[in-house]
């Protein structure tokens, strides 16, 4: 029988939606919430996967966009000022949507998870507010 687990990080972090023909493409925050979600087997143990290891996947990457501005390769000028001033950031190859994100994320996370043989799914959902996310799944097998 399959069993999903799942575990919520939480983080500060700033963006801007250049594109944006609203208020979005000014440079602005959110407090994120992730979901990872993991679809297998139990183990020995009892576990799909102990909450300790998916921290320990998680959680340095987490570190790295706390706190931080995380922008679109493309968003020159704006990469330039975070530069010249030494403020923290992450730079990802597209747009920081909540959409793009996810799917950024989970193609960090899916090598790592498929170490354990049990895990067949890997599920995330990235809340950029309370109430709207994008949710992205791969199979793991």
């Amino acid at each position: 029988m399959k069993v999903k687990i799942g575990k919520d990080f939480v983080w500060e972090m700033s963006h801007r939606l250049p594109f944006h023909e609203g208020p979005c493409k000014n440079i602005h925050g959110h407090t994120y919430k992730m979901t990872v979600e993991l679809i297998g087997d139990v183990d020995t143990n009892g576990m799909v996967l102990d909450y300790y290891n998916v921290c320990k996947i998680v959680d340095p990457f987490i570190a790295k966009l706390d706190h931080a501005f995380i922008c679109d390769d493309n968003d020159t000028n704006v990469i330039e000022f975070l530069k010249n001033q030494n403020f923290k950031h992450y730079i990802i190859p597209n747009n920081t949507t909540s959409e793009l994100m996810a799917i950024y994320f989970i193609e960090e996370f899916a090598s790592k998870f498929k170490q354990f043989n049990n895990i067949d799914t890997l599920i995330l959902r990235i809340y950029e507010t309370s109430d709207a996310y994008a949710q992205v799944s791969v199979s793991l097998k």
